[in-house]
């Protein structure tokens, strides 16, 4: 169990304390039977993991179980292991290989909902990857919410980050200009923020089409990422967002923000399932450091602690 030494696995765990508190409950009794594997799997459905994901993750839990029994008498903590090495397994689709390097600025364009913490969590990845050394540039591309804009500069001016603005521009513009800005100023990391919008306004969707185009202008296979903000807590309606936007600009990464607070985060364990896109970082917490890369193992893990 060394993956619960995992950085930032205390934080991870209290976040997800009313999703894993349920489970944990369950995995203490002292007798496995038909009733208590139709309690996990409906554990597992009111934690948004997806009825046909609850069932396929019960069934694995009942072959494993079968093939090699467990005591929980003896072996108290056998039952919570075994399903962590399930639900790890299952979160591993969603896995995200490290970004190569790159001679010149990497641009990651971030979209999201209205509402999903889209700017917030942009300001906190510029936050982690300056801390890792990387010289970090923003984009406000947001430039229908003139708060964006505002929320934006906030953050760059509270990590000494330089930010690309208009008053009245076009996204795409603003997006091209921060790409050169970036090459100009050495920068290692250009972030763009868009505005946000429902997957189902196709008139808005086809904006972000642009933007992304004018990117592959500004830069050769422009933009190296294109990462999804989902807030977690909306359940099944994140599968249906991400599902949406990658068969729109072919997602790269998520951002799976509002954790805390909710009884959904088996979220993960759906979109591992249904839509595989690679998890980069989960939110946890409002503080600067409770948005952490993705870990399956410390998330599986902490999805089954009391």
């Amino acid at each position: 169990m060394g993956f619960l030494k995992t950085v930032g696995f205390s934080r991870l765990r209290s976040g997800l304390s009313k999703t894993g508190a349920s489970l944990g409950r369950l995995l203490g009794r002292p007798m496995v039977d038909e009733a208590w594997f139709e309690e996990v799997e409906s554990t597992l459905i009111m934690a948004d993991a997806g009825v046909r994901t609850s069932q396929d993750l019960v069934a694995a839990l009942r072959k494993s179980l079968k093939s090699s029994p467990i005591d929980p008498a003896s072996s108290p903590d056998g039952l919570s292991n075994r399903l962590i090495e399930i639900l790890s397994k299952q979160l591993g689709a969603v896995t995200a290989s490290p970004l190569a390097s790159l001679s010149g600025p990497r641009i990651i364009m971030v979209v999201g909902v209205n509402g999903a913490g889209k700017t917030t969590s942009i300001g906190k990845l510029a936050h982690h990857y300056q801390s890792q050394g990387e010289r970090v540039l923003l984009a406000a591309g947001d430039t229908f919410r003139a708060a964006a804009q505002e929320q934006l500069q906030v953050w760059g001016s509270r990590n000494g980050i330089d930010v690309i603005a208009q008053a009245k521009g076009d996204p795409a513009a603003v997006a091209f200009d921060a790409v050169k800005a970036g090459q100009a100023r050495g920068a290692s990391l250009v972030i763009v923020d868009t505005a946000g919008r429902l997957p189902t306004q196709a008139h808005l969707m086809e904006e972000l089409k642009k933007v992304k185009r004018v990117l592959a202008k500004a830069i050769v296979d422009g933009p190296h990422e294109v990462w999804l903000v989902v807030d977690g807590g909306t359940g099944q309606n994140a599968v249906g967002q991400v599902k949406a936007f990658d068969d729109a600009l072919g997602l790269t990464g998520l951002v799976v923000t509002k954790l805390d607070g909710t009884a959904k985060g088996g979220v993960l364990l759906a979109l591992a399932h249904e839509r595989p896109v690679p998890v980069r970082f989960v939110g946890v917490g409002e503080g600067i450091e409770d948005l952490q890369p993705f870990d399956p193992d410390a998330f599986a893990a902490a999805l089954v602690q009391a």
